[in-house]
Parts: structure tokens; sequence; C-alpha cells
């Protein structure tokens, strides 16, 4: 298929969500380029493999800082020029850890509980623009390297083994579902295969069991992850 697309129809900004400075110019500039912003996705974000315990405290507050108050930030802008327009949808890249928790990602979950909680508040306050959507999607393990790029214990350590994704969702398929609910304006899309659709269900009408179930699963992922095989592949066996 033969794109329609010309030079002047893409523009491409480096952007840093910590920046918090930068990211007026940054939706300034896509105003003057294009006139208009008709839909923000926010997907920057880093995920975490770490015990709570063996984790420094500026690991946590660089979580937040990026996916949350940097998520925030960039909102804040472009959401000032949606209002103006009356129109416009910003769809947020959570995650099913927004929805449930998990062991060895304490930080990740509550930046994403975070972004579940801020964006359901500000549907609120747009009551005035009903052609204003907040759009959050929630998926599970995609293939991509969300993994080698965790944070650890300290800022300074990677990951050492990012292990096998196969068992995860294609990205092209969690990409396309992303596309369907943006379209459909779906306030939350829980967009995952099994188990992990299956926990999220629990763990929303029956948490009792969800808990009990996470416990199970939780150690084998923590033992898992302390031999060094992939934790997130312990979920899908």
């Amino acid at each position: 298929e033969i794109s329609s697309l010309s030079e002047n129809d893409i523009l491409v900004l480096r952007l840093d969500l910590t920046d918090r400075s930068s990211h007026e110019a940054a939706t300034n500039s896509v105003l003057k380029h294009f006139g208009k912003i008709d839909i923000l996705v926010n997907n920057g974000g880093r995920s975490q493999r770490s015990l709570f315990v063996d984790t420094n405290l500026d690991v946590y507050n660089a979580i937040i800082e990026l996916n949350y108050l940097g998520t925030i930030s960039l909102t804040k802008y472009v959401l000032n020029h949606m209002i103006q327009r009356k129109k416009g949808k910003v769809v947020t890249v959570s995650s099913v850890m927004g929805i449930m928790g998990a062991p060895l990602a304490t930080g990740y979950c509550a930046s994403k509980h975070a972004l579940q909680g801020f964006f359901n508040s500000l549907r609120t306050e747009l009551t005035d623009y009903p052609e204003i959507s907040i759009i959050q999607i929630c998926p599970g393990p995609v293939q991509s390297q969300i993994i080698q790029n965790v944070f650890t214990e300290n800022l300074a350590k990677s990951i050492e083994n990012s292990g096998d994704q196969s068992h995860k969702m294609p990205t092209d398929r969690c990409a396309r579902l992303t596309l369907v609910s943006m379209a459909n304006d779906v306030k939350e899309a829980w967009i995952s295969d099994h188990p992990y659709l299956a926990v999220c269900y629990l763990w929303q009408y029956a948490p009792t069991w969800a808990w009990w179930l996470m416990n199970r699963m939780g150690k084998r992922r923590i033992q898992n992850f302390k031999s060094g095989i992939d934790a997130d592949a312990s979920y899908s066996r």
C-alpha cells in the first residue's frame, strides 16, 4: 500500500518526559506545524524488576518522575489546546499493573495506579467537553524492549537477562487493539491474553481470590527472578 503522506505530514521531535520545562515548547512546535492536535498518545515509561527491600528509594522517585509526572505534564499542555477546540482524545498506555499488584514491580504498579486514578478523575472534570475522550489502555505482556530497559535495585544497574518474549502478545496485535479502542472511545481497554486477563477479572470482581492466586504465582515469579529466569515467563506456563 502506497502512503499518501508527504514530508509536511510528519514531524518528529525529541522529547524527554522528565524534562517537564520542555513540554510546553514541544506542544507549541507541533501546533505551529500542524495547526491542531487531534490525539495525544502517552506511551512513555519504564518498568521495574526488583524487590522493594533491595531497592533504593531514588528508583521510586525516578519511576514516578517518568511514568506519572512526565505523562501528566505533557497532557496538561496538550489538553489546554483540546479544551480551546472542545475536541480531542487523550490516550494513555497504562498497564494491567494499573489494575492489579504484582511482586518485583511495586514502583511500576504504583505509577500505573497513579495514572489510572488521575485520568479517571480528570474525565470527571471534563463533562462540559463531551468530545474530549480520556482513554486508558491496559496491556498485559507485549513483545517489546521494555524488559531490557527496566529499573532495578539502583539507578546505575541494568537487568542481566531479558528472557524469551515468545509467550507475550505480538506488538502489532496490541497496536491494532489499541487503535480499535481509540476509534471507539473505549474508556478503559484491557489488552491481554490469558492468564493475565483472567487475573484482571479476578482482581476486579473477586479480589480475595486474586490475592490468593497472586501469592501463589508471585512466589514462583520471585524464585525465577532470583534464579535468573525471566519473571514474566512464570505466569505463562
